[in-house]
């Protein structure tokens, strides 16, 4: 590894690289993203500007964290690769979901491509990883799994297993959050108080993590941190257990903080609809009244009808 000036928020713009399998991903994503409303719009049909924006802020985020300052110390500094797990793991996940892709996509492709991707839809697979306690699972006990096993120093050691792990992040994110933030037609979607119920069980299990991971005796890649520390960098790396308690402190406040902002994005969500369901319920019972007092016009004797008689 080149050594790498101090990290400060300066750095954060100006160490920036290029990824390979990010840009590839980003570029690609922006851009049929950005075909299909061109699409859309040259048949005259609208497609909801919140919706382009929540997808673009998620690939935008996205290539951020894989890309710029936040890429170059996500293996300098434990703090520095929480900040994008946390980014990878919720913000990207849940943007790309608000930008409804699956929708657009059904609703531009053609017949042939839109069979193919209503049978990856409607899999057996599919259902199976978006059965919600299943989605669950994955979602909290993977970060575990990624700090507690051998995988996070294995990252440290392969290029390929630290772009798999971008791609796992942002993955069971995407299991997790896709039915119930409920856009787009995919299994496993739940009803509202279900869905919040999901984001509230989400907030102990980070806090619990951030927790466990500040009061660690010993350091989480402790060989590569602790290299680093014999090399040209150790004159400014900070001290790697202040670094890995800043880093649970991190996970622990981060994942509260998004876990209770979509918590009050869904509730809304849940309030919306339900003022939505009762206004159609108010135009199906004027429905009835109407038709029932049509009924009885219809059957009540012309006034005046016998006397005429």
């Amino acid at each position: 590894m080149e050594p790498l000036p101090e990290f400060n928020l300066s750095a954060v713009w100006t160490e920036w690289g290029v990824a390979p399998l990010p840009l590839v991903l980003t570029v690609w994503g922006v851009g049929l993203y950005a075909l299909g409303v061109a699409t859309l719009r040259r048949r005259g049909d609208a497609w909801p500007i919140g919706r382009t924006l929540a997808f673009m802020i998620g690939m935008a985020a996205f290539y951020f964290v894989t890309s710029s300052g936040i890429a170059a110390y996500d293996e300098v500094l434990l703090s520095v690769h929480m900040v994008q797990h946390m980014v990878l793991s919720m913000i990207v996940p849940l943007s790309l979901a608000l930008g409804a892709p699956v929708t657009l996509a059904l609703r531009t492709l053609p017949p042939a491509p839109r069979r193919w991707l209503l049978f990856v839809v409607h899999s057996r697979l599919a259902k199976v990883l978006s059965f919600p306690p299943l989605a669950f699972g994955l979602y909290v006990l993977s970060p575990w799994a990624l700090y507690f096993t051998g995988w996070y120093d294995a990252s440290l050691s392969s290029a390929y297993v630290h772009e798999m792990m971008h791609v796992h992040l942002v993955a069971v994110g995407a299991i997790f959050f896709w039915p119930i933030v409920g856009v787009d037609p995919l299994p496993g979607r739940v009803s509202h108080p279900f869905r919040v119920l999901l984001t509230v069980l989400t907030l102990p299990f980070h806090a619990f993590l951030g927790v466990t991971i500040m009061g660690q005796v010993t350091l989480l890649g402790a060989e590569h941190y602790l290299a680093l520390r014999e090399g040209p960098m150790g004159s400014w790396l900070p001290d790697p257990f202040k670094d890995q308690e800043l880093a649970g402190g991190i996970l622990w406040g981060a994942g509260d903080l998004v876990g209770i902002v979509f918590f009050i994005a869904l509730f809304a969500q849940w309030v919306r609809s339900s003022m939505q369901e009762a206004k159609r319920e108010d135009r199906r019972l004027d429905r009835l009244e109407r038709q029932q007092r049509l009924a009885a016009a219809a059957t009540d004797p012309v006034p005046g009808a016998e006397r005429s008689e």
